[in-house]
């Protein structure tokens, strides 16, 4: 029984499980089983497939399942989406398990990401993070950035957090060249890189917004031990009350973000990728740079 941690497919369908009878072989990839409750779920499918390989000899499968009585009946009812697969004549496979559809799709993309762990981004990027800190301290003190916090609305505190994140997203992705592009014009291989696209987005965008919400926290700290309510008020001609420090640590999450940004810069593109990807994908794409070097 193996189990792997990265996306597998299948005739253009996202595998879920591999079973060999007459080997007693089985492969299980954990991406399409979802980002919650996987332990669960994984020694459900580990069960099913470990009583599939103990059941009916490989002959009694290549006749067919009775409709009334499908194979992995469990398997399938407890991990819907996922339904019997197409199998090959040359293969040496004997039954295989697929997802399909936009909700297969999203399990399988929520699985990479958990497989990624985005919340170890914000620790494997120190320099990046120190950055900000310094960019944030900075600012928390600059009189300059309290009269612009204090004449932001709401509406413009949110255009500058979702700016400041995609800015940081952007740069982390180009910079390390996080992008997937496929050497393969096929349609299956255009499918893959799309969802290893989707899921590299998604794995920084946590982490990015994990280290957003963390320098809010540390900046709101700061602002309580640093900040003089008279020298505030004497400089905005507003009283330093609770929603004024909210605000200002707010919009200086947004500048340290940026400043971390540029930060990111002085990280080599080996910690990026150690930071956002699991071990396995970096050795997946690590082969792919191989291959394209070869």
């Amino acid at each position: 029984m193996a189990l792997t941690d990265l996306p597998l497919h299948s005739h253009g369908r996202r595998l879920v499980v591999d079973l060999s009878h007459e080997h007693g072989l089985a492969l299980l990839s954990l991406p399409p089983l979802g980002g919650l409750r996987l332990q669960t779920r994984a020694r459900r499918a580990v069960e099913e497939a470990v009583l599939s390989l103990a059941g009916p000899p490989q002959a009694t499968l290549a006749e067919g399942p009775p409709r009334s009585q499908p194979l992995l009946g469990p398997f399938v009812s407890r991990l819907a989406p996922i339904h019997p697969g197409q199998v090959g004549e040359e293969e040496t496979v004997d039954l295989r398990y697929v997802v399909s559809g936009p909700r297969g799709y999203l399990r399988v993309l929520v699985g990479m990401v958990r497989a990624n762990r985005p919340w170890r981004l914000v620790p494997g990027l120190s320099k990046a993070l120190a950055a900000a800190l310094a960019t944030g301290a900075v600012a928390t003190v600059n009189s300059t950035i309290w009269n612009l916090a204090e004449s932001l609305s709401t509406p413009r505190l949110v255009i500058a957090t979702v700016g400041s994140v995609a800015l940081m997203i952007g740069w982390l992705i180009v910079d390390a060249q996080l992008w997937h592009r496929s050497a393969e014009v096929s349609r299956e291989a255009r499918q893959r890189a799309r969802l290893y696209n989707a899921s590299t987005v998604m794995t920084v965008g946590i982490g990015v917004l994990v280290c957003y919400v963390g320098l809010i926290v540390i900046n709101l700290v700061w602002a309580l031990f640093i900040l003089n309510d008279q020298v505030f008020a004497s400089t905005t001609r507003t009283p330093l009350n609770a929603a004024e420090y909210w605000t200002l640590s707010w919009f200086v999450a947004s500048v340290a973000t940026v400043g971390g940004a540029l930060g990111s810069g002085l990280e080599s593109d080996e910690a990026i990728r150690a930071a956002a990807y699991s071990k396995r994908e970096q050795e997946r794409r690590h082969m792919l740079q191989d291959d394209d070097g070869d």
